[in-house]
């Protein structure tokens, strides 16, 4: 269903032994929001919720509420480096635009909740 890269795998581990928290996950998922209609949501969880879909990739746990799994069938996350500093990135073959910041995205036949894009830079 997702595809994490071994780099991304590893940082989201690192991540996860920092909170000093037994037995959380990966929890992915989308909501209707963001500069282009739909928004991604990554964060770590401990409650499972009626529903969800959870697979393990190399040993990371990771868990997908049913109404979020058409639009991440696919998406592979990676996490790159930079001499600003490291980011996950995503890759949905579901999304037929992005916004600049990549953090939202429009699929084909829905049209979220589209908000106007606050991405100023200050100097």
């Amino acid at each position: 269903m997702v595809k994490i890269s071994d780099t991304a795998c590893d940082k989201i581990k690192e991540l996860l032994e920092n909170e000093g928290t037994p037995n959380l996950f990966l929890r992915l998922g989308v909501k209707a929001g963001g500069c282009s209609g739909f928004s991604y949501g990554m964060g770590f969880d401990d409650q499972a919720q009626e529903g969800d879909k959870s697979f393990e990739i190399n040993g990371l746990k990771v868990v997908v509420d049913a109404d979020s799994s058409k639009y991440l069938y696919g998406v592979e996350i990676d996490f790159k480096e930079s001499g600003m500093g490291g980011g996950f990135t995503i890759d949905n073959p579901n999304a037929v635009a992005s916004c600049g910041c990549g953090s939202s995205f429009k699929v084909k036949d829905e049209e979220g909740a589209p908000e106007k894009c606050d991405d100023k830079v200050e100097a």
